[in-house]
């Protein structure tokens, strides 16, 4: 909470300002969390599963120092740093608990793959078991020098630059497989070579990305599959509460192989929730008079996106946290709002609630795989939550203290203008947004109801067929069926939270994590697997555990910068 926790924030900050996003740091706490609990055998897995979930919770909301550039960029007059506190934790605490919700379904019933939450499995399980430890060590630490390497050079050498490498992103896609990564180079492919399209139809200028207004597009996606996703699971829940299912064993507490400790109480943890939305709606309307029907539009937006996001994270590793803060703020202006203070203090609920939520589920994803008990997780990240909101304030008025170009408003400087160094792209896109909110923008309303359109189409039309009792025993007989599934996944109906990935990034970006799951699918068909690995968990797989440590050394390498760049203030 302490040590862990800030090194990871710090490199969070760090990339925030200088490229605009960062690697999460529930890799690089679970390697550091793992050698602190290295003497204690394989018990110690759940001691550095508790240590990662509290120091990656520190460091997600240090990585929310971006807001308070935003307001820097914008103008806006000063706030008391207590206010700020109180308001970002309490939104902190209710993205813990909403996520926390969700975790039966999506980690459990699901079983999402969630790809750094599996590489800290994998992590955890070889370096606090010596046997483990000696089988998966060569390709585990290859990946993860592997990934360092990769991570530094990138930063620092033009030509890997230009063409955006990123390891992490390549050992995702090692990790999910190409049924989720063809569909990332598909619609990657689709938003680039319709740019042409977009200009004509005045949705974007000449020169700009195609993500200017794909993003909007493939969060309409997500949006429109999340509908059915919630739907689906308000009908089974009446059902059980009519008695005509009988309840899971998610719904029951968890798992029987849990570690012992406090068992998971579900009235305890809907009052967590209860208190923490109400202190968030009471501190923003107190604080920065944000109308009442405004906060209770970002609750609901949270329920709604902390589910459709979490299910993009267990599947592609990505989190779009500022696309969801760019939607809030159109649907805001669509409802009338004017004020880019209030517009800003009012989307802030989804972004730290939307980027918590996840991370909780992340981390629930690796403490369902080694069995760590759900409640005490659950504390650990509440705990890690206290500490970041207390700290995020003080990181940003350092860096910003220490650079004073992060005080310029980039939005209004001319290209020539730019700070090579500090791109703050996340900060760009939120300002940008908020400046717009006297202007309606119609494209970006007709993008977002395109993507709602084809999530609703595309997600319901792949949920007949999956449950189809006929199809499913189709898929079963042989490779005719296997085959088939595969291309319904990956080329005729691809999911939507998987086909959104390519409108959230540059092209190349797609392009390296489609290669990670092509490789690890073609891999995986063609290789045999060694005699000696049969007795290893299923999902400590080749490419798990390397595509783990690549993502390990890029979270590593980061940390790394973030560090450096902290000491060249002093």
């Amino acid at each position: 909470m302490l040590v862990l926790g800030p090194l990871g924030g710090i490199a969070a900050s760090y990339m925030n300002f200088s490229l605009g996003f960062y690697v999460n740091a529930q890799v690089m706490a679970g390697i550091l969390g793992s050698i602190v609990t290295l003497g204690y055998g394989p018990a110690g897995r759940h001691g550095a599963n508790y240590m990662q979930t509290m120091a990656a919770s520190v460091a997600g909301m240090m990585a929310m120092s971006c807001l308070l550039q935003a307001r820097v960029w914008m103008g806006l007059p000063p706030v008391p740093t207590w206010q700020l506190v109180i308001y970002m934790l309490a939104i902190g605490m209710l993205g813990a608990g909403v996520g926390m919700l969700y975790t039966p379904t999506l980690v459990e019933r699901m079983k999402l793959t969630y790809p750094s939450g599996l590489a800290v499995a994998n992590i955890l399980r070889a370096l606090t078991d010596p046997a483990l430890l000696k089988r998966s060590v060569a390709r585990l630490f290859g990946g993860i020098g592997t990934g360092v390497l990769g991570g530094l050079a990138s930063a620092k050498v033009a030509a890997l630059g230009a063409i955006e490498l990123s390891l992490s992103t390549f050992g995702a896609g090692l990790i999910v497989g190409a049924r989720i990564t063809i569909p990332a180079i598909t619609s990657g492919l689709l938003f680039w070579a319709l740019t042409p399209t977009f200009v004509s139809m005045g949705w974007l200028k000449e020169g700009d990305p195609f993500r200017k207004i794909a993003f909007l597009i493939a969060l309409g996606m997500i949006l429109g599959a999340t509908v059915i996703d919630i739907a689906l699971i308000v009908w089974q829940a009446q059902r059980r509460w009519r008695g005509l299912d009988g309840p899971s064993q998610a719904d029951a507490g968890g798992s029987a192989e849990e570690s012992t400790g406090p068992r998971y109480n579900l009235p305890r943890l809907l009052a967590f929730v209860g208190v923490s939305a109400l202190a968030v709606v009471v501190s923003g309307m107190q604080f920065f008079g944000i109308p009442f029907w405004m906060m209770a539009l970002a609750l609901v937006l949270v329920a709604i996106f902390v589910m459709g996001n979490g299910i993009s994270v267990g599947l592609t590793d990505s989190n779009p946290i500022s696309s969801a803060f760019v939607l809030s703020v159109i649907l805001f202006g669509l409802a009338g709002l004017t004020d880019p203070m209030v517009g800003l203090m009012a989307a802030t609920v989804l972004l730290i609630a939307t980027s918590i939520g996840c991370d909780m589920q992340q981390d629930r994803s690796t403490g369902w795989r080694l069995g760590s008990n759900r409640a005490l997780q659950f504390r650990f990240q509440v705990g890690g939550i206290l500490v970041g909101a207390l700290m995020a304030v003080g990181i940003a008025e350092l860096f910003m203290a220490a650079y004073p170009v992060l005080r310029l408003d980039q939005t209004v400087m001319t290209a020539d203008q730019q700070p090579a160094q500090w791109a703050s792209a996340m900060t760009y896109k939120f300002v940008g947004v908020l400046r717009g909110l006297s202007e309606p923008n119609p494209a970006q309303t007709a993008a977002i109801v395109m993507g709602v359109l084809f999530g609703v189409v595309v997600e319901g039309a792949r949920k007949l067929i999956k449950r189809s009792a006929r199809y499913q025993a189709f898929v079963a007989s042989g490779r005719t069926g296997f085959a088939t599934d595969f291309c319904l996944d990956a080329f005729f109906l691809p999911s939507p939270y998987a086909f959104s990935f390519g409108g959230f990034v540059n092209l190349p970006t797609s392009l390296w994590f489609g290669a990670g799951g092509v490789a690890s699918s073609l891999f995986n068909t063609l290789a045999r697997r060694p005699r000696e690995d049969n007795d290893l968990p299923s999902d400590m797989s080749t490419t798990s555990l390397v595509g783990g440590g690549l993502i390990a050394g890029d979270a590593l390498a980061a940390l790394g910068l973030g560090v450096v760049g902290l000491l060249a203030l002093v």
